[in-house]
């Protein structure tokens, strides 16, 4: 009897157990879907309940080779002309009114990759999909991005293409959203044009997508995404930005060796993954070098305090601070910046805080805050990639913009060995691989990651400065 009682009890047990798990799956798709009509319907102006042909429609919407305007306020009146007259199949009429948008305002990147997919016409082409955060939190992210991109396409195009054969860039809008980077990748996949992918921004969004272009073999190269997860993650995942391993242990270098402190605070974000990563990886890389962590704080804690943080990590005995933000809690890292003027030690992150933002809102309590980051204007002299960049542009690039011309540069050398998505696959791996790239010739590891090493740098006093604030980031010998 006991026996029998026993295995009703444990019966009952597991048809809880599978109700339960039914009930979180279900409300785990049901809260998907939620936050994708609710995307969908703020970009279509549409209300009520999307069937599955709303969804598909909105993906396509978000998907353009030159037929709709994707970067929100880009639309003047020549840019809008040549859309319209590329979605009615009129090249000719297309090219006058991007050569004219372009006129207007020669920093617009998407005019000028649209431009150069006019110009191809009915051609033969070679299509590399590049996904942007258009309609995210910072469109200008997306438009950091594309200039890499636009940069790389013109080049080659200019000087004949791939072995003759031009290139065309289809450009996607994810958002920034890892339920919306999945829908779009898995119809990148679908779309046999498409030879291999580019783009993405946060390491949470990349990681979704990057699992759709591993299940279908579809190569994906990231060039801002910094998580250790994508390393190793597929044979077809590959990147050209510093990941969150080396830029952590070489920010927990530069605090033991050269600033000679050991006592850190960080401040970080616990549930995003770049950020908690990132903590992580410098926190273990300064417990490994004699340092300690004294104490840490949650940059996304509603009752986040600067002035009482900063006060609490000096009474800690906390010799640095250590800033591992992201984008939505720039302002906050700022305040710390601010509050602190310069009485610690500041370490950076590898990415968010690489910004002119810094400069302008950090301005003398910023100065001496050193960041590991991938590349910088002055990392190398001899590189033509800054001069090119600043001719085209008119301006100068940062690291996001040089990272992302890497990626596709990369993708147009795998291109000319063989131009097929299995052979781009199999070019990237080939230990006798190299293209040169923003800053130096590029090589993959078998992990995916770019052989590239990380670059120190600081704010300083400039004057002139190229910022316009009276400070830059200058580089920091290691030596």
């Amino acid at each position: 009897m006991p026996q029998k009682k026993e295995s009703l009890v444990l019966l009952m047990s597991l048809m809880i157990t599978i109700l339960l798990v039914w009930m979180g799956l279900g409300w785990l798709t049901k809260r998907s879907e939620n936050v994708w009509d609710s995307l969908v319907s703020d970009q279509n102006g549409a209300n009520g309940t999307l069937t599955n042909a709303d969804r598909q429609q909105a993906i396509v919407n978000r998907l353009s080779t030159g037929e709709t305007i994707l970067i929100p306020g880009a639309d003047s009146s020549h840019k809008q002309a040549g859309v319209a007259a590329l979605a009615a199949g009129n090249d000719e009429q297309a090219i006058a009114h991007f050569e004219a948008a372009l006129q207007e305002n020669r920093n617009d990147p998407e005019a000028l990759i649209y431009l150069n997919n006019a110009r191809i016409g009915q051609q033969k082409a070679y299509t590399i999909a590049a996904v942007i955060p258009s309609s995210g939190s910072n469109p200008n992210n997306a438009l950091e991005m594309l200039r890499g991109f636009a940069q790389a396409q013109h080049e080659v195009n200019r000087s004949g293409g791939i072995n003759g054969v031009p290139l065309k860039v289809l450009i996607a809008d994810d958002s920034d959203n890892p339920e919306i980077a999945t829908q779009i990748a898995t119809t990148l996949v679908q779309n046999p044009d498409v030879l291999a992918v580019t783009g993405h921004w946060t390491s949470d969004v990349s990681l979704a997508a990057a699992s759709v272009y591993d299940s279908s073999k579809l190569v994906f190269i990231a060039p801002v995404s910094t998580t250790v997860k994508l390393s190793n993650l597929s044979p077809y995942v590959f990147r050209t930005t510093i990941n969150n391993y080396t830029g952590a242990r070489a920010l927990a270098n530069y605090m033991l060796t050269k600033l000679q402190r050991q006592k850190v605070a960080i401040f970080f974000l616990p549930k995003v993954t770049y950020s908690q990563e990132l903590k992580s990886e410098f926190a273990a890389a300064v417990s490994l070098g004699g340092g300690e962590v004294v104490a840490e704080f949650d940059l996304s804690d509603p009752g986040f305090s600067a002035a009482h943080s900063v006060k609490q990590a000096t009474e800690r005995g906390a010799e640095v601070l250590m800033l591992a933000t992201n984008n939505t809690a720039v302002d906050k890292a700022l305040q710390v910046v601010q509050v602190n003027n310069k009485r610690l030690g500041v370490l950076g992150d590898v990415a968010n805080l690489y910004t002119s933002k810094t400069l302008e809102v950090g301005g003398h309590a910023a100065d001496g805050m050193v960041m590991a980051v991938p590349w910088h204007i002055e990392g190398n002299s001899q590189s033509t990639f800054p001069h090119q960049s600043r001719q085209l542009w008119g301006a100068d690039v940062n690291g996001v913009t040089a990272m992302s011309y890497d990626a596709l540069q990369a993708l147009i050398a795998a291109l000319k060995r063989n131009p097929t998505r299995a052979g781009i696959q199999q070019a990237l791996s080939a230990s006798d691989f190299s293209a040169m790239g923003s800053a130096k010739a590029m090589r993959f590891l078998s992990s995916g990651d770019v052989n590239s090493p990380v670059q120190m740098v600081k704010v300083s006093p400039a004057n002139p400065s190229r910022s316009g604030t009276g400070y830059d980031f200058v580089p920091v010998s290691l030596r």
